[in-house]
């Protein structure tokens, strides 16, 4: 099940980088996510979760500017990939599969990336609009989020 979470989870990492990793953080500090004494403990530390969501919240808010390259060129697409796994090795080790999270995660990252950005491009043609089809993307990775560390629970 937790890879099943771990391929999710990399879709959200598709969607917002950082959201991904702030999601599990808060999940490894609050006890949904064990990470025990394993090498992700650190993500349950007391300041770690708010580390990840101060950067998360930086993300939702350069998402909206002009300037921000698109999330599929390399650097971009790339960090995404490495934080799909990342977060999927976290979920992975949970589960006793740190290579399947890891794998998991980065594929989930990559189906992120391409289809949220085609998602959010429809949603922009509709509204004629960029600004609503990225705070609707915002809400979908927060709700998602929220739900996959849920259900690692």
């Amino acid at each position: 099940m937790l890879l099943v979470l771990a391929f999710f989870m990399g879709i959200i990492a598709g969607l917002r980088s950082m959201t991904a990793p702030a999601a599990v953080s808060w999940g490894a500090a609050l006890g949904h996510i064990a990470v025990g004494d394993s090498w992700a403990s650190f993500l349950g530390a007391t300041i770690t979760p708010w580390i990840f969501t101060v950067l998360a919240l930086g993300e939702f808010v350069t998402d909206q500017l002009p300037q921000t390259p698109s999330r599929k060129v390399p650097v971009q697409f790339g960090g995404r990939i490495v934080s799909g796994a990342f977060c999927g090795a976290v979920l992975g080790t949970a589960g006793g599969s740190l290579v399947g999270g890891l794998v998991a995660g980065a594929l989930g990252a990559i189906i992120g990336t391409l289809g949220g950005a085609a998602a959010r491009g429809w949603l922009a043609a509709r509204f004629h609009n960029d600004r609503p089809a990225a705070l609707i993307e915002d809400a979908v990775a927060i709700v998602g989020a929220a739900l996959i560390v849920s259900a690692a629970g």
